[in-house]
């Protein structure tokens, strides 16, 4: 089974549990914490990744750092099952997952939009309104530049792209005029 399968059916299970209890948010917050220490510090991946070390050690460390962090029970929870199962190195997948639930319960989806050269704020807001108008949801948007596009945006939505990049344009030109198009 896929390491994406796995988080995913994680991620649902948590996204149930938070959500019946109103504290989906805040539970969303530790994780992402608890991910960046995590990645911030190659030691304690090596400590829950390597199979020689006990799991009895392993869980004395987590929930020295659990006590230490003051997490929520949920958190804390969902942390173990993790460790237990031998899934906590896989937290950054879980906790992109875990976001990807949310948003959908919620209605948000997610679009990242690659443009040439940075876009200002109003633009931003004007392709949100079309975005949103097109999907029928709230749209979070991520931007990043790549001066390869030479003019207009490629944007991805989940598994959809749109791509109306003058790179792309000129490229199907050129197909054109080769007879390839």
């Amino acid at each position: 089974m896929s390491i994406q399968t796995v988080a995913r059916r994680y991620a649902t299970a948590l996204a149930d549990v938070v959500t019946a209890r109103g504290d989906a948010r805040q539970v969303q917050e530790e994780l992402s914490a608890w991910e960046m220490m995590m990645s911030a510090n190659p030691m304690l991946m090596e400590v829950f990744s390597n199979p020689t070390i006990p799991y009895d050690q392993k869980r004395k460390v987590l929930t020295s750092l659990i006590e230490r962090a003051r997490l929520r029970p949920t958190t804390s929870n969902f942390l173990q099952v993790l460790l237990r199962n031998q899934r906590l190195t896989e937290l950054s997948e879980v906790n992109r997952r875990f976001a990807q639930v949310l948003d959908e319960r919620s209605g948000v989806v997610s679009a990242e939009v690659t443009t040439a050269r940075a876009v200002p704020e109003e633009q931003q807001e004007a392709l949100r309104s079309k975005l949103s108008a097109m999907t029928g949801k709230q749209v979070r948007l991520s931007f990043t530049t790549d001066e390869e596009l030479i003019g207009g945006l490629v944007t991805r939505i989940g598994s959809t792209i749109y791509d109306g990049s003058v790179r792309t344009q000129l490229q199907q030109v050129k197909e054109r005029m080769m007879g390839k198009g």
